[in-house]
């Protein structure tokens, strides 16, 4: 995925939209709009035959599941330097040998799958590197499939890194390297769970610790 080949469209608008609004997730059509057909022509074949009842049911079903999966709430951002990029559990907190120190966010089907800008600025470049698909909260997730973000903001270049999990084998970039951003802007999607990494700037010590619950928004990432 280039540069080139990524969405050009009007950009997201930022997080402090009116609280209590859940719309669905941008890039979400490939998937819901043919199961909720399928769901919607075998409820009607169920009037003509029972039968049909067995497709119907679990198709609804899963319609209904893809629907909680892709909300899209809309959310007042949080305060910080530095707020969450996702929404999900703390993973793992490392100190890399630039200086930086990398925050791993797992993001569960459960979790809502839009990520969030980490702070207000330019995106300088957004990469795709190709890989595996193994589970995100496995070691060898640092391989799998990824989106590489930069941000030049007030604390510098930031790093997140999308990373797809074993389910989420599409990650969709909704901006582009020049775009600007406010923090907690929408930027892209992962489909169903896996991980974001998050990189701060040598001398900024992680607020969140290992087990911690985030927001994306909402958490603030970095210690005052």
């Amino acid at each position: 995925m280039s540069n080139e080949s990524l969405p050009r469209g009007p950009e997201s608008g930022p997080a402090d939209s009116p609280r209590g609004r859940v719309r669905l997730a941008r890039g979400v059509s490939p998937w819901l709009a043919p199961t909720a057909a399928a769901a919607a022509v075998t409820a009607v074949l169920t009037r003509r035959s029972p039968r049909w009842a067995l497709a119907a049911a679990p198709l609804a079903a899963l319609t209904g599941g893809m629907l909680w999966f892709f909300r899209d709430p809309e959310r007042a951002p949080g305060e910080g330097r530095l707020i969450s990029p996702a929404d999900g559990v703390v993973q793992s907190i490392d100190p890399w040998p630039d200086g930086r120190t990398r925050v791993a966010i797992f993001m569960s089907p459960l979790n809502v799958h839009v990520n969030r800008a980490p702070a207000a600025g330019t995106i300088t470049s957004v990469e795709h590197v190709p890989g595996g698909f193994v589970p995100a909260f496995n070691k060898d997730s640092d391989k799998n499939e990824r989106v590489v973000w930069h941000f030049d903001t007030a604390l510098g270049d930031i790093e997140m890194v999308q990373i797809a999990g074993a389910v989420a084998r599409r990650i969709v970039p909704y901006l582009f390297a020049g775009a600007k951003v406010v923090q907690g802007e929408r930027v892209g999607l992962i489909r169903f769970g896996s991980r974001v990494d998050l990189y701060l700037p040598e001398g900024i010590a992680p607020a969140v610790t290992v087990g911690t619950r985030t927001v994306a928004g909402v958490t603030r990432i970095d210690n005052v």
